[in-house]
């Protein structure tokens, strides 16, 4: 595993950080059209369940040319899928929590303006923070830390007084889309820092463990499918309201989804703050460009607080590459330690 890892040079780590910051930007924006512009209101659930779909073929098409052939693809599906129950039972964990992450960013971006939900959702970062302390056994500096607290006064700026009103004039809930955002910053904190620990612990292939997630995550969306809109979807059918937009939305989470395990397996979640800054910056350029959004001098000096917090997050201060080995020290201990 550390071999594979040493040959994937600095450039891939910087092409996919780029490829996730794009991707994470006009996704945000796409999604947020498809929420508030269309007249025939497509199922959420039903986006995030064709989105697993996408993804597991992806990953099956990646690990058949990983292979090399037929045969060996479906030797390591029967030894490490079919074959391996208890390893599905673990990947199904992150599957759960990453379906209700996902459909509660179609609730946030249904009541939030896009720069608004892509600056607060960056309280996953200290979320994430604490999750890979507790969990991966690892410390965090000083001035890491200094940077969640700055994170969090910024995200207070912005939701204090978000934005004045757009051109897109729908009926919104702004504590539901904040009540959403909370939802969806601890689902990714856990789930992410979860995932990062299951690939790291073994020398599984990275898409074998994809497509054991990406199974579970059809079961269980699928299920919310269900519960959510089973009604409504049995009369109007599966994909109703759906376009050529809807479509692309659903592409880019598949992609999205499928960039965010490279850089989580060759990298760590930590990583994927450099992109986030970008992100909001290009969001927040589209939102003004395309809904009409008035930024305040409050809300910009929350994004500019946010920015500067995920950059000095990002600064290098150890190897995290790499699970670190179980210490004595106590988690109490890990908090505090410089």
């Amino acid at each position: 595993m550390s071999a594979a890892r040493e040959n994937v040079s600095l450039l891939f780590k910087l092409y996919c950080l780029t490829v996730m910051t794009l991707v994470a930007a006009t996704y945000t924006v796409a999604l947020r059209y498809t929420r508030t512009v269309q007249t025939e209101l497509y199922f959420s659930t039903t986006a995030v369940c064709i989105t697993e779909v996408i993804k597991l073929f992806f990953s099956v098409g990646i690990l058949a040319k990983e292979s090399g052939s037929l045969a060996r693809l479906v030797t390591s599906l029967k030894e490490n899928v079919f074959g391996s129950p208890k390893e599905l039972l673990k990947l199904s964990v992150p599957s759960l929590v990453y379906a209700l992450q996902n459909n509660m960013a179609f609730v946030a971006l249904s009541n939030l303006d896009a720069a608004v939900y892509q600056v607060t959702y960056q309280l996953k970062i200290p979320c994430t923070a604490l999750c890979t302390v507790l969990m991966l056994k690892r410390t965090l500096s000083k001035l890491q830390w200094f940077s969640v607290f700055m994170l969090c006064g910024g995200v207070t700026l912005v939701q204090w007084e978000p934005a004045q009103a757009t051109k897109v004039q729908v009926e919104q809930n702004p504590w539901l889309g904040f009540g959403a955002i909370a939802v969806a910053v601890l689902c990714s904190g856990f789930a992410g820092v979860y995932f990062e620990k299951v690939l790291k612990s073994s020398d599984t292939s990275l898409w074998v463990r994809n497509i054991q997630m990406y199974l579970s995550g059809i079961a269980v969306t699928l299920f919310g499918v269900y519960v959510s809109d089973g009604a409504q979807v049995l009369e109007k059918g599966f994909f109703y309201g759906y376009t050529h937009y809807v479509w692309f939305v659903i592409f880019l989470a598949s992609v999205g989804g499928l960039y965010t395990s490279i850089v989580v397996k060759y990298t760590d979640n930590i990583m994927k703050g450099f992109s986030a800054a970008a992100a909001i910056v290009l969001s927040t350029v589209a939102s003004v460009i395309l809904f009409g959004l008035q930024l305040t001098t409050t809300f910009s000096v929350g994004a500019f607080l946010v920015c500067i917090s995920i950059y000095f997050y990002g600064l290098p201060r150890q190897d995290t590459t790499k699970i670190q080995p179980a210490e004595t020290k106590s988690s109490k201990e890990r908090l505090d330690t410089v």
